[in-house]
This record gives C-alpha cells, sequence and structure tokens, in this order.
C-alpha cells in the first residue's frame, strides 16, 4: 500500500498598516498554501524570497477586506515575506517564515 503524500501546510498572514501577523513562524518543506487576508486600509501584496535563493513567489495585491490564496512548494530554508506596494517594506510589512525539512 502506498503512503498518502502529506496535505499541504497553511500559513495565514494577515496584512496591516504596516506589518504582517503570520498563524505560525515554522512550516514542514513541501506544498503549503499561503493565505493572505488584509485587514488593513491600503491595498496589500506579499512575496516570499528564501534567504540565499532567486526565485520570489508572489499573491498578487489585495485590497482591503479582500483574502486570497495560493499553493506554492516551499523547499527547507529561512524566507523573507515582505510587501512590495510603495514603502511598506520600509516602512516594516516584512517578516520571517521557517521552513523546516519533513
Amino acid at each position: 500500500m502506498i503512503a498518502a503524500p502529506p496535505p499541504p501546510a497553511r500559513i495565514q498572514v494577515v496584512a496591516q498598516e504596516f506589518r504582517f501577523a503570520l498563524s505560525r513562524q515554522t512550516i514542514k518543506a513541501g506544498l503549503a498554501i499561503i493565505e493572505l487576508r488584509n485587514s488593513g486600509q491600503d491595498a496589500h501584496d506579499l512575496r516570499l524570497r528564501r534567504v540565499g535563493g532567486t526565485r520570489v513567489y508572489a499573491l498578487p495585491l489585495t485590497q482591503s477586506g479582500q483574502t486570497v490564496d495560493r499553493e506554492f512548494k516551499l523547499l527547507p530554508g529561512t524566507y523573507r515575506l515582505y510587501c512590495s506596494v510603495a514603502n511598506h517594506r520600509a516602512l516594516g510589512m516584512q517578516a520571517t517564515l521557517v521552513v523546516q525539512r519533513r
């Protein structure tokens, strides 16, 4: 009998002016569903980039009160999360997510 693959990890990122709040700081490597919930007044997006990596994972511009999610396959490592809108990152819209080996 072949074991079923593990379900995707799930993480919610709540955006407000000018910060992110993560539902968890650590997830397991593999498929992950990242949800961006905009609880702020301004539009925000979400970018993830693994430290030492070149690929940038992106969730689209999300208006106030909206929620979007995307599924990504994440490798182990430390990821920097940030909002790429205007100067939001410089104002503090950044966070860290650790993806651990299974």
